[in-house]
């Protein structure tokens, strides 16, 4: 049966950016929603140093937890042979803190949807410095989960492979035993895209799930998906909610996934309002999961 983790989207400021808040104080927070896991962002400020990590995680399990994955963007759709070389040497950093933290899934992403840079030559960018990740994670028993993802907050421009086509030709390109698909359907909804429709072309590949729930502010999806440039519009329209109460049909998701046999971690990035909110997503999605799994919790 799939497991729940659990993402600080409401202190990720707090974490990454001004310290005013310490990951402790989050681990004590999130051991009050029932969650099995924590997922981690690499960008948290006291990961900087290597030598805590070990300390972090014995925190984690400390309290009955573990980090199960870890959340990274790099940019492998730079024109430039050194910048992605050095991406590359990043993302191997990566896969040697997960494996520290005692993860099994580390996240990568194609790159930033450059204007000058066609599909083709995109996809074999991205697929080359992904393939060349994937022995240095597969030697320390790390899969590279691929997300389709709407945009890094430090990005100039959104994901390459934004769209189902081209993130389904990205999935497609690369074939390796520690490669895997991470699905998140709120963001199919920023790409124009069914949540549905990819999950059904993916479900095969899907090793570990983002749950989250978007809501629109104003018009319909009809004048979503019209939005002339897509990814600014789009983001301006959606907005996080607290799962099932917005677009996504969470028991039409669980049952494609269950009927690929998946039983991995779903991390909830979901809680802008509060960690209230947070353990009101967790307690449905726990309820969604004995559901559909047929199982006690």
């Amino acid at each position: 049966m799939p497991q729940l983790a659990a993402f600080p989207k409401a202190y990720m400021t707090a974490l990454c950016k001004d310290g005013s808040m310490k990951l402790a104080e989050w681990f004590e927070l999130a051991s009050t929603l029932d969650v099995q896991g924590l997922e981690f962002y690499a960008g948290f400020l006291e990961l900087e140093d290597p030598s805590y990590w070990p300390t972090l995680r014995q925190q984690v399990e400390d309290l009955g937890m573990v980090i199960p994955m870890l959340c990274c963007s790099p940019d492998f759709t730079h024109p430039d042979q050194a910048f992605r070389d050095a991406q590359i040497q990043q993302q191997r950093r990566w896969i040697e803190m997960t494996e520290s933290l005692g993860g099994s899934y580390c996240r990568v992403l194609s790159g930033q949807r450059r204007p000058d840079l066609s599909i083709e030559d995109g996809i074999k960018l991205a697929a080359d410095c992904i393939t060349q990740c994937l022995p240095y994670a597969a030697d320390r028993g790390i899969t590279l989960i691929l997300e389709n993802h709407y945009k890094d907050d430090f990005w100039e421009y959104p994901e390459f492979a934004q769209s189902m086509d081209v993130f389904c030709d990205l999935v497609d390109a690369i074939d390796h035993p520690n490669f895997g698909v991470n699905y998140d359907p709120s963001n199919a909804f920023l790409a124009g895209d069914d949540p549905l429709e990819l999950l059904r072309r993916v479900s095969h590949r899907v090793v570990t799930m983002h749950a989250s729930d978007r809501f629109l502010i104003e018009g319909t999806l009809e004048d979503l998906r019209a939005e002339e440039g897509g990814s600014v519009g789009y983001a301006q329209r959606l907005r996080h909610g607290e799962i099932g109460k917005g677009l996504n049909d969470y028991d039409a998701i669980f049952r494609e996934l269950k009927s690929k046999g998946f039983d991995s971690w779903i991390s909830i990035e979901d809680g802008v309002d509060g960690i209230d909110q947070l353990r009101r997503s967790a307690d449905l999605l726990r309820d969604k999961i004995a559901e559909h799994w047929n199982c006690q919790h």
